[in-house]
């Protein structure tokens, strides 16, 4: 089955490439995409663009994909399941919860200059970065690209019902599934809270499982792909 890797801020399809190998050898054909604005040097990719190139890459797929999104690109998988409900096989979200319509996308950080540049770890002490050793950290700090405001600022817009049909998998790393539930049923995650079937995954890792624990992470995404 293919599955669609959209990595969150400041990512590139890079980030990927430990899982993508352990799921090409778990018998699935991952697709990591770097999207508009985060590896394609555009510095005025908007929050529509990256929404085209998921739908595009959905669009290509042979059979219904499954597309996953880590962190703030949950919303961009969710996106997908919005404009595409009949072609995905499902949705898996890492680290993160989709928004609702007319929320901004991921308005969290500074704009410089007309981009969102990685804030560096402060923001992320504690669990989110715990696994990450100081190797880690500068690899992924020194690779970050920063992100166009326009994506960062821009208003996601859902509007197909048919969205809540899509099989959903939410992997909790630096989260346990039981506060992924209290969340989603204390009604802090809406868009969850109407989806018809909503399953989670347990990873012992913090907020980059795809550094940290990227088998681990291949294992799960290809337990999901099965099970959808």
């Amino acid at each position: 089955m293919d599955i669609l890797l959209i990595g969150g801020l400041w990512l590139d399809g890079s980030v990927w490439d430990r899982v993508a190998s352990r799921l090409e050898s778990l018998g699935h054909r991952p697709v990591p995409l770097t999207l508009p604005g985060q590896g394609d040097g555009s510095a005025s990719a908007t929050l529509e663009d990256q929404v085209a190139a998921v739908l595009a890459a959905v669009d290509a797929a042979p059979g219904k994909p499954v597309v996953v999104g880590h962190s703030a690109a949950c919303t961009l998988a969710w996106l997908a399941a919005d404009r595409r409900p009949e072609r995905l096989a499902g949705v898996v979200l890492i680290g993160g919860f989709p928004f609702s319509d007319g929320h901004a996308y991921a308005d969290f950080f500074e704009v410089r200059d007309g981009v969102v540049p990685f804030p560096g770890w402060g923001p992320f002490e504690g669990p989110e970065i715990a696994d990450l050793d100081e190797g880690a950290r500068r690899r992924l700090a020194a690779a970050a690209i920063p992100v166009p405001a326009a994506v960062a600022q821009g208003v996601v817009r859902l509007a197909d019902e048919r969205r809540f049909d899509v099989p959903v998998v939410v992997v909790c790393p630096e989260f346990t599934p039981a506060q992924a539930r209290k969340w989603i049923d204390g009604g802090d995650v809406p868009e969850l809270a109407r989806a018809g079937r909503v399953d989670f995954a347990d990873i012992d890792a913090g907020h980059w499982p795809m550094v940290s624990r990227p088998e681990e992470l291949a294992r799960i995404l290809a337990a999901a792909a099965e099970a959808a």
